[in-house]
């Protein structure tokens, strides 16, 4: 069956680039969340979004008019996805929460639907156990900005079938992305492979091998990383690294994924990089602007 209608779980920062993209290819979006004032916030997140593919002359005003007429609001899963090919979840990387979340997918959503989640390291296997349709269960992880990234990690839980999988990855392609698959194991292979190196560069620092301007600036300069490891922590989140270390942690037993206690510590106080104004940088209100926080400067 082709897939027409999408719900969107979660109207984050991801779940709302993730309802942008689809809308402005065609798809008819429900935009999902508990939180009517956090709906709104991210029609306005995409509104802003677009505005600025206007002013590079990406797409044009009608476009944008259109992408929007296509997206919908919804408080209610029941409703949100009663008419949903697919449904993308995109809330908190929390495995519980997801596992819940999932639960009510499955009674709410039409047989013939495809649950995806965004996830970017939890087992899409745990998540397909909770439900009736394992076989029609996927991971289909964005990359954050959503609009701009290329890449979308497919995971293919134990029991996806071929089918499903062949599915999402001509969707992928279909919104203008390039899908990799990979296999359901701890971190898949995006996080698997940067947080043990964002966590390495976590530890450099609470070692005092290197300062934050170093460490980032060798990344950047001697690596060619359009950013260094510390700043794309604050911007990914460091309880959001925290947590994808600790699924790596417990997945594979290895003590090389232990999260640096300094990554601990600043998750427990609060410092989470952008979202908190404060982690290895400290960031101005509404600015891209950041220096390094006065917590690491000598």
């Amino acid at each position: 069956m082709p897939i027409k209608n999408v719900s969107v779980i979660g109207a984050g920062t991801m779940g709302n680039g993730i309802a942008h993209v689809f809308a402005q290819k065609g798809f008819s979006v429900q935009l999902i969340d508990v939180n009517a004032a956090q709906l709104e916030k991210a029609l306005q997140t995409i509104s802003k979004n677009l505005d600025r593919q206007v002013a590079k002359a990406i797409i044009t005003e009608e476009e944008k008019a259109a992408t929007i007429s296509r997206l919908v609001t919804e408080t209610d899963i029941k409703k949100g996805v009663a008419n949903a090919d697919l449904v993308v979840e995109a809330a908190t990387e929390n495995a519980e929460l997801k596992l819940n979340i999932f639960r009510q997918l499955d009674e709410a959503a039409p047989a013939h639907t495809i649950l995806a989640s965004n996830t970017s390291s939890i087992s899409i296997t745990k998540i397909a156990a909770v439900t009736k349709r394992p076989e029609k269960i996927i991971g289909m992880h964005f990359m954050n900005p959503v609009p701009v990234m290329k890449l979308v990690e497919i995971i293919n839980g134990y029991a996806t079938t071929t089918e499903v999988s062949e599915t999402i990855v001509e969707l992928s392609k279909a919104l203008g992305k390039v899908p990799c698959v990979v296999n359901d194991y701890p971190g898949f292979i995006a996080n698997k492979i940067l947080m043990p190196m964002i966590n390495e560069a976590i530890c450099s620092l609470y070692e005092g091998i290197a300062d934050v301007e170093a460490i980032d600036t060798i990344m950047k300069l001697g690596m060619a990383h359009p950013m260094g490891p510390l700043q794309l922590a604050d911007f990914i989140g460091l309880d959001v690294c925290l947590s994808i270390l600790q699924v790596l942690h417990d997945g594979f037993g290895n003590p090389k994924y232990a999260p640096c206690p300094l990554l601990v510590n600043m998750v427990t106080a609060g410092k989470l990089g952008v979202k908190s104004g404060e982690g290895f940088y400290t960031y101005t209100p509404d600015s891209k602007e950041s220096v390094v926080s006065a917590r690491f400067k000598k």
